[in-house]
């Protein structure tokens, strides 16, 4: 059973939240969100924002912080075969009540089918609010390219 190691990053500000379902074996080195290079995250994120790319974990946080979202993901603890969302199972979720309480967050977003089918199944129900599907960052999902996902994405999120 691996349990999650990075914190969320959010503040008073947050008002939209992205959730992702378990950090990969990269992110767990790293202990922070998207941490492989090929994992588009960081760039969709900051062609949505219109940045740069963020490189360090301080970049990242502010990139996050500073266009009002929250980072954070389904699950707190599993069992996981490693980076592999197919095979995730004994799924204790994350208490996203924390965020919410300290934050303006009113919409939810997650990124891929396993966070969206996990945040159904284990948050959905006890905090009421239905999350918004966008299809995943990760390299796997390869039928998406970069441009396609930043366009998408920034229409979910932005109405744009």
């Amino acid at each position: 059973m691996l349990t999650h190691p990075v914190k969320p990053i959010f503040d008073k500000n947050s008002k939209t939240l992205i959730l992702g379902t378990f950090p990969s074996v990269k992110s767990r080195e790293v202990c922070f969100f998207y941490g492989h290079p090929q994992n588009r995250f960081w760039r969709v994120m900051a062609r949505i924002c219109n940045s740069r790319t963020p490189e360090s974990i301080e970049e990242k946080t502010n990139l996050i912080l500073s266009n009002n979202f929250a980072l954070w993901d389904v699950i707190h603890s599993c069992e996981i075969e490693g980076s592999s969302d197919s095979s995730i199972k004994n799924v204790v979720p994350n208490d996203i009540g924390i965020i919410l309480k300290e934050t303006q967050v009113d919409r939810i977003f997650v990124n891929g089918k396993k966070a969206e089918s996990l945040y159904k199944k284990y948050i959905e129900k006890n905090i009421g609010i239905k999350a918004i599907y966008l299809p995943s960052t990760s390299p796997a999902n390869a039928s998406w390219s970069e441009d396609k996902l930043a366009e998408f994405w920034k229409k979910q999120i932005f109405g744009e």
